[in-house]
């Protein structure tokens, strides 16, 4: 089903598809995957881009104009643009509580929803629209999807453009998390150093959640280990402002409490927090990897953690309580390997990514490891920006990536 319509400076057609929720049993049941088509009036005909959202659990972005996101602008040059709302998101059969399956009947469905079923869903769009190859962009875990894509169907690829995303292949997840912990060390380091007045501030303010019951708007507890989650907005460009500002308002405040659960929510896109570990497991099983892997330069109270996953997120959170037994058993899947070094070897599609040399969330070793994996990777090793370089300047990331896949640069 497609819905053509205009939008100021741009044709935009809303695509929706009736696709397996199991690839490899096409009879069984289905989800509805929802991608949005979007042109400048006069290419309309151009090669499509497709865009896989960082995440997961988020949907693609909603065009605002031909300036916004602010990579669009390049890309409309060149291409058509198919958002794609990665399955589980947006109008892609959007995940919330599941809270009418049984934990059982949760884990079997919330299994489906990698970035191998992305990918298999986006060969089946692929195929609906007749289109014979197209060029693909991902951010964050949008490039863990496309390094899928170029395992499971290189054929279907014309280039690829990585942002912050090329994978740790066939690395454990506890390593992952061994180097993820180092780089979110480092940022507090930074962090406390360029605001040093908030480290007495973050200590107090810790103290006050572990002798009173303090409530966010949601009804859910603040305990000091929940307020600790915030260090997860340090590995952006203006994380540490944005976290020095907050912890700058009144504790007992509206706004605080607020501005707390808004950088602090699973309710809109919960799952984020069921897959986090499960997206970085090719071939591994997680058994809740950051837990387990939890240093003990930690044991500080005023360190903050990353946007790290744990167990006691599904009993403190009122919007993922739902999942916690389906959460404890997707933990214990031993999950299948999410890319074919084999065919990475022997690539021939164009690929170029951007590698953020400080990344927090992304490790830069592991990224470089893998990009020397690809046959023929051409990668942009910066230190210009931070995990979201396409959020800030995206018309340059994106112009050199495409500049570098055709080899201008």
């Amino acid at each position: 089903m497609s819905l053509t319509y205009p939008t100021p400076g741009l044709s935009v057609t809303d695509h929706e598809f009736q696709l397996p929720l199991d690839h490899d049993r096409p009879q069984g049941a289905s989800v509805t995957v929802f991608a949005r088509e979007v042109a400048l009036p006069e290419g309309q005909t151009r090669p499509f881009l497709v865009y896989f959202q960082g995440g997961p659990g988020s949907e693609a972005p909603r065009p605002l104009s031909p300036q916004q996101p602010g990579w669009l602008a390049r890309a409309l040059e060149d291409y058509r643009v198919l958002l794609l709302d990665q399955r589980g998101t947006g109008r892609s059969a959007p995940v919330g509580t599941l809270d009418h399956l049984t934990p059982d009947e949760q884990t079997a469905y919330l299994k489906h929803f990698r970035a191998e079923a992305i990918v298999r869903d986006a060969e089946a769009v692929r195929k609906a629209l007749g289109v014979e190859r197209w060029s693909v962009l991902g951010q964050s875990f949008g490039g863990f999807c496309v390094t899928t894509y170029l395992s499971l169907a290189p054929d279907s690829l014309a280039e690829a453009f990585i942002t912050g995303g090329l994978p740790a292949v066939g690395r454990h997840p506890d390593e992952v998390y061994a180097a993820t912990y180092a780089r979110v060390l480092e940022r507090n380091q930074r962090f406390y150093a360029r605001y040093p007045q908030d480290l007495e501030r973050v200590r107090a303010l810790l103290r006050r959640l572990d002798e009173h019951d303090v409530r966010l708007p949601t009804g859910d507890r603040l305990t000091p280990r929940r307020f600790r989650q915030l260090g997860h907005l340090l590995g952006m460009s203006s994380g540490l402002e944005k976290l020095h500002y907050l912890i700058d308002l009144p504790s007992d405040s509206p706004a605080f409490l607020h501005d707390v659960t808004g950088a602090l929510s699973f309710a809109r896109n919960p799952l984020y927090a069921v897959l986090h570990e499960a997206c970085w497991a090719d071939g591994h099983t997680t058994n809740w990897s950051a837990k387990r892997t939890f240093p003990t330069e930690f044991a500080a109270p005023e360190m903050l953690t990353g946007e790290m996953v744990y167990p006691w997120m599904f009993e403190e959170y009122a919007a993922l309580s739902p999942l916690r037994d389906a959460a404890d058993r997707l933990a214990a899947e031993p999950w299948g390997a999410l890319y074919d070094m084999d065919q990475l070897r022997r690539n021939t599609v164009p690929v170029a990514a951007a590698v953020y040399a400080e990344d927090m969330y992304v490790e830069r070793r592991f990224s470089e490891e893998t990009a020397s994996l690809i046959q023929g990777a051409r990668v942009w090793l910066t230190n210009e920006f931070e995990h979201d370089g396409l959020r800030v300047d995206g018309r340059r990331v994106l112009g050199r990536l495409i500049d570098m896949a055709r080899g201008r640069i």
